[in-house]
């Protein structure tokens, strides 16, 4: 499965927002949300997070940057009600920085999805230079 696309939403007073019906039926029944890399919110599928917390599990248990990582990526078990919508636990929206009944942009980046406050998402776009993306590009090996 690949997510991809970019969708504006609106977080409702109880702190729902709908995910995009190209993302739903990918994420299945059960998903995990765990604070993201930029002040964002990752969302896995349950069999993406479960890879993510094995790698972590075959670390050194008592190496700094293994713990840090297993504390950093905590999750929060997720489903989506009949009507799309999800709740994002307040931690996770003071995380991102999403203000209730604010403005969010839900973004595919291929194996998760990553839900952004508008602010948030502009502020990294409108930092990235045509020089970064070419550095990122020779760094994976795709320039």
């Amino acid at each position: 499965m690949v997510f991809q696309g970019e969708f504006d939403q609106s977080v409702d007073d109880k702190g729902r927002v709908i995910i995009p019906t190209r993302f739903r039926a990918s994420l299945g029944v059960r998903f995990y949300m765990t604070k993201g890399i930029g002040g964002c919110i990752f969302v896995y599928t349950e069999n993406a997070y479960n890879a993510l917390s094995e790698t972590l599990q075959q670390q050194r248990q008592l190496d700094e940057h293994t713990m840090r990582l297993q504390r950093f990526f905590t999750s929060t078990e997720a489903q989506a009600d009949t009507q799309g919508r999800v709740t994002i636990p307040a931690k996770l929206r003071e995380w991102a920085k999403i203000d209730e009944q604010g403005e969010v942009v839900i973004v595919g980046t291929g194996s998760r999805i990553e839900i952004w406050s508008r602010a948030g998402w502009d502020r990294y776009n409108d930092e990235l230079t045509d020089e970064k993306i070419t550095e990122s590009a020779r760094e994976v090996g795709i320039a």
